[in-house]
């Protein structure tokens, strides 16, 4: 690059090798939960630096990213698998560029496979009642996860304290994890603390839940009393349970769609929603669940239409009223008019209303001039 336009790299710093640059970057990522950090180092090791763990970082190619991310999609791997190699290698590349030992990206911009948006099931009330049944002990576990739409290491961490029976009330603390075999407690998704409501009709089994347990002591256990964990729970309760229902393609993780579908049905609107599930946007809500609120359009539209018609109607009922007032006043008008035209009678004078006054000489023979009042037609 030019020295003239401040673009000027020193060439050695691009000879450090992804391998060696990748566990340099990874080190550096001190903000990651976890499970994330694991799952990056994972992504490198199995997808990224097989390919390109002794290239230089100054040789890595745009073009040749492209082929290593058709390579990847021709393999096993699902597009969103594909996508996220292509994101840690993506990051780790960037950060070379804010080091100085790139000019510019050469992940960015590179054609990915599309993904499909996973196939979601949404569970009736009745549906809900039938598999908690069939999950029992674990019943109150199933409801409290279809009705609040908690994640589920949100609940495997839930702790007695955190459940206000009297305002029905979970605050979701913390969540677990499991890296490595083994299970780690940390804050929840996107380190948002949050509190989310259950309905009355859980009061009763949360009671009974909590009874004899101590504040700091989890709501939802294992058999033997440690931390319930996704895997065992999922292979020896929740996978037999949905088969005798015929629920054969449903996830845990559906009973946080099974809250959204729920809540939305009840009337709650997307900020509701987002609070509840603990998104970190409203945006973020209505791109998964936007066909939920697809009726609200409709809803919308009808509500716009029922208040037209009926501004329309207070109009026309209001432009009567004014009309009949107009009308009364005109009346009232002339008939004031009229009552200011009329003369009364006065002594033997003509009872015609309404005639004017005039003086005509009436005389008799031998008697002096005298006034009278006639009658005049005009």
């Amino acid at each position: 690059m030019s020295i003239s336009h401040g673009e000027w790299l020193d060439p050695a710093h691009g000879k450090v090798r992804v391998g060696d640059w990748a566990a340099q970057w990874l080190a550096a990522q001190i903000q990651l939960k976890p499970s994330t950090f694991a799952r990056y180092e994972l992504i490198l090791r199995k997808q990224v630096l097989p390919t390109w763990e002794g290239v230089p970082l100054s040789k890595v190619a745009f073009a040749d990213v492209g082929v290593w991310v058709q390579e990847l999609s021709g393999s096993h791997l699902s597009p969103a698998s594909v996508r996220q190699a292509h994101r840690v290698f993506s990051l780790l590349l960037d950060h070379a560029v804010h080091d100085g030992r790139l000019a510019r990206n050469p992940a960015k911009g590179v054609r990915l496979p599309r993904v499909t948006p996973a196939h979601m099931v949404f569970l009736t009330h009745e549906q809900v009642d039938q598999l908690a049944v069939a999950c029992v002990p674990y019943d109150t576990l199933v409801r409290v996860l279809a009705y609040t739409g908690i994640r589920w290491g949100e609940a495997a961490a839930l702790r007695v304290g955190r459940v206000d029976l009297e305002r029905r009330r979970l605050s979701i603390d913390e969540a677990t994890s499991e890296v490595r075999g083994q299970v780690i407690f940390g804050t929840p998704k996107t380190h948002k603390r949050r509190v989310v409501p259950f309905p009355g009709f859980l009061t009763d089994a949360l009671t009974e839940l909590m009874a004899g347990r101590g504040p700091d002591q989890l709501l939802f256990t294992a058999p033997g009393g440690g931390v319930l964990r996704n895997t065992n729970f999922r292979s020896r309760v929740f996978t037999q349970a949905k088969a005798d229902l015929g629920l054969g393609t449903l996830r845990i993780h559906d009973l946080r769609h099974t809250a959204a579908t729920l809540a939305v049905a009840a009337g709650a609107n997307v900020k509701v929603v987002q609070r509840m599930l603990g998104h970190a946007s409203a945006a973020m809500t209505l791109d998964v669940y936007a066909g939920l609120f697809a009726d609200d359009l409709d809803s919308v539209a009808e509500r716009l239409d029922a208040a037209v018609t009926q501004s329309r109607a207070d109009s026309l009922r209001t432009a009567d009223v004014l009309s009949l007032a107009e009308g009364r006043s005109r009346k009232a008008s002339q008939v004031a008019d009229l009552r200011k035209r009329m003369v009364g009678p006065v002594g033997l004078e003509p009872t015609t209303y309404g005639l004017k006054e005039r003086q005509i000489p009436v005389q008799n023979v031998g008697d002096p001039p005298i006034r009278a009042r006639f009658v005049d037609a005009g």
